[in-house]
């Protein structure tokens, strides 16, 4: 069964993640996707390998964000090759960009441009800071507008302490789904006007936004808002602890007095019930240090597989704190219908799912990620171009 996209054409001019990542879930989501490419390809492409710093015969991290597309390479700086792009977006629903609003423009690919052939053109603009204001311009990155100057960083990094890494593209997915959102919606307005528009998504939107709790405390009570260690948390119920194994897992008991008397019933700590230091949340808030050392001298006693059976026994809500490898064992991950297999020439090839399912019209990766230019020539014929039209492009540097 096809999936709710399915008819939909996607023109992709993306590089590196926010805007690949996008197209990406449109196309498990069934809709038609095009990556047009310049002739050096998306420069994602070789990233992985000087990252690496050693050959690799495969790339995952692009194939999560462009596996299922066609890719089709275009000279931009070539005026046919400009002509071909044109081509494609006039018979498409849906372009996803993430370049910059001057290469864009120069090339004479922006929104008002291409929109006034395809006034029903849904045009996606994933951008730093905006494709509007001053800033428009500006080279961002996800760690760039999002992980650092969105506050998400800062957030979680306690005084004294040097600032985190971050993992890669954790801003720009997170900036691709709300994309697939924003496009999905525009596609609906347009059954209802007829009409397209433009719609955009940026990285320190979505990071603001992502932070929203924290951000609102500075915006509307202007209060000073610090990181924070295990020590010092909040709420020292809902926090880190490491058991005798040296595994950490996380306590999720959010509702604090709710789950107080059940927490110390499973740990047999029903003394602390009657230590006046631990009476109530704010009690244990400001107890916070002395709490935790005592549950971390109780933790240490029994391994994490022991402490997870009493804990589900008690109605202790818990959640282990697991590594990237041990996320691809774990039965309740792949229970959740995280990673999907595609078939591969050499047999079935494991992929991460994009997070949405839908029941009536069921979804997944569509394939694997295409060879670079791999869909060239199709392409062309597809938009009403010959061979005797195709060799002369190759011939003037159009296409490859």
């Amino acid at each position: 069964m096809p999936g709710p996209l399915d008819g939909i054409r996607v023109v992709e001019l993306g590089f590196w993640v926010a805007a690949p990542s996008c197209a990406a879930i449109l196309r498990d989501w069934g809709a038609e996707v095009t990556k047009v490419e310049p002739p050096n390809g998306d420069p994602f492409r070789g990233l992985f390998a000087s990252t690496l710093g050693v050959a690799a015969p495969l790339n995952p991290p692009f194939e999560v964000d462009n596996r299922g597309k066609r890719s089709v390479v275009l000279n931009l700086e070539n005026e046919e090759g400009r002509a071909i792009a044109r081509k494609l977006i006039d018979q498409a629903d849906v372009v996803v960009t993430n370049l910059r609003p001057q290469a864009l423009e120069a090339h004479g690919l922006d929104y008002d441009t291409v929109s006034k052939d395809n006034p029903r053109l849904v045009y996606a603009h994933l951008t730093g800071y905006g494709p509007d204001g001053p800033n428009r311009n500006r080279a961002a990155y996800d760690i760039g507008a999002f992980w650092s100057r969105a506050g998400v960083a800062s957030s979680l990094t306690p005084e004294g302490t040097p600032i985190p890494q971050q993992r890669g593209g954790m801003g720009d997915h997170m900036t691709g789904m709300g994309g697939a959102g924003a496009i999905s919606a525009a596609l609906l307005s347009r059954e209802r006007t007829g009409k397209g528009q433009r719609v955009a998504v940026s990285l320190v939107r979505t990071g603001v936004f992502m932070m929203g709790w924290d951000v609102s405390l500075a915006l509307r009570l202007k209060v000073p808002v610090v990181a924070y260690d295990r020590e010092h948390a909040v709420n020292p119920i809902i926090n880190c602890f490491q058991s005798k194994d040296e595994r950490w897992f996380w306590l999720l008991l959010l509702q604090a007095d709710r789950h107080w008397p059940d927490l110390l019933r499973a740990i047999d700590r029903e003394d602390l019930l009657t230590d006046e230091r631990f009476a109530d949340i704010t009690v244990r808030r400001e107890h916070g240090p002395e709490l935790v050392a005592e549950l971390d001298a109780v933790f240490a006693t029994k391994s994490l597989d022991e402490w997870g059976e009493i804990f589900d026994a008690h109605n202790v809500w818990f959640a282990p704190v697991n590594s990237i490898n041990d996320v691809v064992d774990d039965p309740v991950v792949h229970e959740a219908g995280v990673f999907r297999d595609v078939e591969g020439p050499d047999g079935p090839v494991p992929f991460i799912a994009t997070p949405a399912d839908f029941d009536g019209t069921p979804v997944g990766p569509q394939g694997l990620a295409p060879e670079l230019g791999q869909h060239t020539e199709e392409v062309l014929l597809e938009l009403g171009y010959d061979w005797d039209q195709i060799i002369p492009l190759k011939e003037n540097g159009a296409i490859p």
